[in-house]
């Protein structure tokens, strides 16, 4: 769809953030390893055909150099995971919204997919990451399939590739601290003041106690297409049914270095978990770009509700071989003009034809609780 014309605003406060974090360098430093997290959770550039831009190649090289190197056989983000598997059924309502085979009225899909932290560490502490994602595969019964890959995060800290790639420059560390580098980062929050808006909300958020109470965003604008042909752009949450519960900081840090993922673990054992698909419509002049967020007042529609009933180590054979391209979509689902996931489609091709080439030793979730193979 055409681009449409964005809503004026005023100015951001960008002077009085700067001189802040000019006098607080321990918080610059913070925000630098928030935003590489963040950064880790969407791998993606643009510009692929033009030798002097960016390519998928090159925003790799970044992100493993921005993480001391890369972790043979795991995924450049998201390194530390688990899968899972189970099912969706569309509600009554999404076929009027969507004519993808999912939504198919009663028609239970499988799915398989993949819980993870966004860092390219396998081996981080959970309690260190403030991003999670859920990536799917839903696939119905002589029908296309459909994947996704959604984060836990308001929105996303930039809408453009070059400015993703930018960020991924300035939060890598600096070999002589091991930390970025404040003036780098100071320089690029002032070019970003969305990535400044973006911080605030995730300041302001509180963190899930785990995956199972937490809810996952599209972050991207997709189209749905209707049975008639109409073409509504839409964002959607996969919103947990579990009632949400949030971890004091210094709780949180006194947890083991695996406690969500041993919490998962232990959730499942007792039943299913499940979340419902909100779809939230775009009105006129709602910007389609990632960093900006929709009012809280636009439609949402339940679209239906995924089960997660079964919970395993990655091995060969189940997530561990899946690349969750976000372009992957059924007829019934369509890209729009943001530009996100197009770039994130070529360099999660990449990313996934290196690890694939490279031996993999066990994850730090791999043990015979989550279903660990031999």
């Amino acid at each position: 769809m055409p681009d449409q014309a964005e809503p004026a605003k005023s100015a951001p406060d960008l002077p009085d953030t700067a001189t802040l974090l000019r006098r607080n360098p321990i918080r610059l430093l913070a925000i630098g390893l928030v935003l590489a997290a963040t950064a880790a959770s969407f791998a993606y550039v643009g510009g692929f055909l033009t030798p002097q831009r960016l390519s998928p190649n090159h925003f790799i090289d970044a992100m493993e150099t921005a993480a001391g190197g890369p972790h043979a056989g795991f995924r450049r983000a998201h390194a530390k995971g688990i899968c899972f598997a189970g099912h969706f059924v569309g509600s009554p309502q999404a076929r009027g919204l969507s004519s993808a085979a999912v939504f198919a009225s009663g028609q239970s899909v499988s799915v398989s997919g993949r819980f993870a932290e966004a860092a390219p560490d396998p081996f981080a502490k959970d309690s260190s990451e403030a991003v999670r994602s859920m990536a799917l595969r839903l696939q119905p019964a002589g029908a296309p399939e459909w994947r996704m890959a959604i984060n836990d995060t308001p929105g996303l800290h930039v809408s453009t590739p070059r400015a993703f790639y930018e960020n991924v420059v300035a939060s890598t560390p600096d070999p002589a601290t091991g930390k970025p580098d404040p003036a780098k980062m100071q320089a690029y929050l002032a070019r970003h003041p969305e990535t400044v808006a973006f911080l605030a909300r995730m300041k302001a958020r509180l963190l899930a106690s785990g995956f199972a109470d937490d809810s996952y965003n599209s972050v991207d604008g997709f189209l749905f297409v209707a049975p008639d042909g109409a073409r509504r752009l839409v964002r959607w949450t996969m919103q947990a049914e579990e009632p949400f519960a949030t971890l004091a900081p210094a709780v949180r840090d006194a947890k083991p270095a695996n406690y969500m993922f041993d919490d998962l673990l232990a959730r499942i054992a007792k039943g299913p978990v499940r979340w419902r698909m909100i779809a939230t419509l775009a009105q006129p002049g709602d910007p389609n770009r990632a960093a900006e967020v929709w009012p809280a007042d636009r439609q949402r529609i339940d679209m239906g509700e995924l089960t997660i009933d079964r919970v395993e180590s990655e091995a060969t054979g189940n997530c561990q071989d899946i690349n969750f391209d976000p372009l992957v979509l059924p007829p019934g689902v369509a890209p729009s003009d943001d530009p996100i996931p197009f770039a994130r489609s070529a360099v999660y091709s990449v990313s996934f034809r290196r690890r694939t080439s490279e031996h993999k030793a066990p994850s730090a979730v791999a043990n015979e609780s989550a279903g660990a193979r031999s």
